[in-house]
């Protein structure tokens, strides 16, 4: 079976290019860094018949023009690349497992939390300038927190929450009834969730449904202490409403780690002295990184021996 790998970063690891040399030895890497347009990506993965992808745009117009394709495994979590009904309709197999940065990702949004609610984040940075402002802000222990998105990040999160003794409210499109009574959750609106938590965090794919939830109305019904965090996709917060809430007082402070346009280059925005911004590296910890290279070689050493 013959592999190409589209993503730098996969093609970088020095675990993951001994296992590929170990499973699939005439395997082309992507050890030039290459960002592919669709063409480019097209001539690459031409007369392949398995594929390790990235953040690369799989659809209809790629894969009508790749015929030896049959499996594509997803380096990473989201899915949102790729057409799946194309696959489909091409009959390509799709090799992903959700969730394998999920502890990754929570570890992330506890800590900004924790240093966004402690004035950490922004008493370090005066103190690097010279200022001392002793603000220990306020303790997490006891806050309400709102989590939309309930699938394995949000979890994780939850799991993580427990000693912190959080009043925790939650919203997903699935009916999770069983669990939130089991964990002791409160199922809300987004609406409640804006109105009544002191930090909310969002984790769902970015949707038509879902497209600039945390908008300015959104924001107009937070409390001024309210912290939000969005380590889940850009398009999801709409970043000039953002920018004049955080500045007018609408709410405390915000963590990114997603963005409409990566890189950002909003600099009114990533400037502002009150927001954690964080180059997309939420499940990007080392043992995450790992995981879900190992995930995307495991799916095509499955398809091999079926």
């Amino acid at each position: 079976m013959r592999v190409a790998v589209t993503s730098p970063s996969f093609s970088k690891h020095p675990d993951l290019i001994a296992k590929m040399g170990e499973e699939f030895p005439d395997a082309k890497l992507n050890l030039e860094g290459l960002l592919f347009s669709k063409s480019e990506l097209v001539e690459y993965l031409k007369d392949y018949d398995a594929a390790i992808v990235g953040l690369d745009e799989i659809d209809d117009e790629v894969l009508s023009q790749l015929p030896h394709l049959k499996i594509i495994a997803k380096y990473g979590v989201g899915l949102n690349n790729i057409d799946l009904e194309a696959c489909k309709k091409y009959n390509v197999k799709i090799g992903w497992t959700g969730g394998v940065n999920r502890v990754s990702v929570a570890e992330m949004v506890l800590g900004n939390a924790l240093s966004l609610l402690r004035n950490l984040y922004q008493t370090s940075n005066l103190l690097s300038d010279g200022v001392w402002k002793k603000d220990g802000g306020e303790q997490l222990t006891g806050k309400t927190v709102g989590i939309i998105g309930v699938g394995f990040i949000g979890k994780e999160l939850i799991k993580m929450l427990k000693p912190f003794n959080c009043k925790i409210l939650v919203n997903d499109v699935i009916n999770q009834d069983a669990y939130y009574a089991e964990n002791k959750l409160i199922e809300a609106s987004k609406e409640e969730i804006f109105k009544n938590c002191d930090v909310i965090t969002i984790h769902t794919p970015l949707t038509i449904e879902t497209k600039y939830i945390l908008n300015k109305q959104a924001f107009d019904m937070m409390k001024s202490n309210a912290i939000i965090l969005n380590t889940a996709r850009g398009g999801i917060v709409e970043e000039n409403d953002l920018y004049f809430a955080l500045t007018e007082g609408k709410i405390k402070a915000a963590s990114l780690d997603v963005y409409e346009e990566e890189p950002p280059t909003n600099m009114k925005l990533l400037s502002l002295p009150n927001l954690i911004c964080t180059p997309h590296i939420g499940g990007n910890a080392k043992e995450a990184v790992l995981a879900m290279g190992m995930s995307a070689i495991g799916h095509l050493i499955d398809f091999k021996i079926q």
